[in-house]
């Protein structure tokens, strides 16, 4: 089942399953800005990533003295969310634990993806409620990739990524599919950087935030561009698979991190883990902005 949104620049859809945008169109050009999730390169559009980001140790974690195994990203991306308010602009999907979930992560939790259109922008808010006495260990982050290029007088190398403020940012490697926060160093994010395959040759660029950012993919031969704003996200990340390649970027607002290399593999020690009491609510947001495109 898919859902819609609109207003008078943008129309939005989603689907039930993984509450997951699927498609976002320029009213104006009538261009999708969202992947359209090839198989052969990467599958999906926007996942979700609860209630976990990235990758455990040997794909597994404990708690209070009991081992749980859990796949990269989590299990809400491949979940049924049930649409809990729609309205024309704006629609809510919520999911919450059940059997299924609580062998995995033995947590009570309601998370809330709220969308809603405001001019050319889509903000994408996430909101975990702990409904319970118990504590609440979790992780939450986006995943949208972007159609590279926007139009069809435009190639995937005519674009670049524009950092704003203009700084250095912190930049965590990853070693395998697991974050080396030791060897952290400082980006050259004070300047654009050209966008190519190749600059994903090492996996993600993951920058660590301490205010709000935004990454623009844009070019110089149009005004079409994309950008996400994330005004208080821990990390960042930026992806495009590698070595099987395609017209993908994906920009990915983290309140979490894939496991440190020296991990202790307990689930309340993880690095960027958030942590909510008896009856607390996280709440996080970003916004993605359609700048003006040329219709193809």
């Amino acid at each position: 089942m898919t859902v819609s949104i609109e207003n008078e620049f943008l129309k939005a859809t989603f689907k039930e399953h993984g509450a997951e945008l699927i498609s976002l169109i320029s009213k104006d050009s009538g261009n999708e800005a969202i992947w359209q999730a090839d198989p052969k390169v990467w599958g999906r559009h926007a996942p979700i990533l609860f209630p976990i980001v990235g990758r455990l140790k040997n794909d597994e974690y404990r708690y209070q003295g009991k081992t749980y195994h859990m796949t990269q990203h989590g299990f809400a991306r491949d979940k049924d969310f049930m649409v809990v308010e729609q309205k024309a602009a704006s629609v809510s999907l919520q999911l919450t634990d059940d059997e299924q979930t609580r062998q995995v992560f033995p947590f009570a939790f309601e998370l809330t993806v709220n969308y809603q259109l405001l001019d050319n922008q889509l903000i994408v808010g996430y909101q975990v409620h702990n409904p319970t006495t118990n504590d609440l260990y979790f992780s939450v982050g986006g995943h949208p990739g972007f159609q590279i290029p926007l139009t069809s007088d435009t190639a995937f190398e005519d674009y670049y990524i524009s950092y704003d403020p203009k700084k250095t940012r912190v930049q965590i490697p990853l070693l395998g599919a697991y974050n080396d926060a030791e060897h952290k160093t400082l980006a050259s994010t004070d300047t654009d950087h050209d966008l190519s395959h190749e600059l994903f040759k090492d996996d993600a660029l993951i920058y660590e935030l301490h205010q709000q950012n935004t990454f623009t993919l844009k070019n110089d031969q149009n005004k079409s561009a994309i950008s996400v704003t994330v005004p208080n996200a821990p990390y960042t990340g930026i992806w495009s698979p590698y070595p099987v390649t395609g017209n993908v970027v994906c920009i990915e607002p983290w309140w979490g991190i894939a496991d440190n290399i020296a991990a202790s593999g307990e689930l309340t020690e993880k690095m960027g883990i958030n942590h909510l009491a008896a009856n607390e609510t996280f709440n996080g947001k970003f916004m993605i902005t359609v700048h003006q495109q040329r219709a193809f």
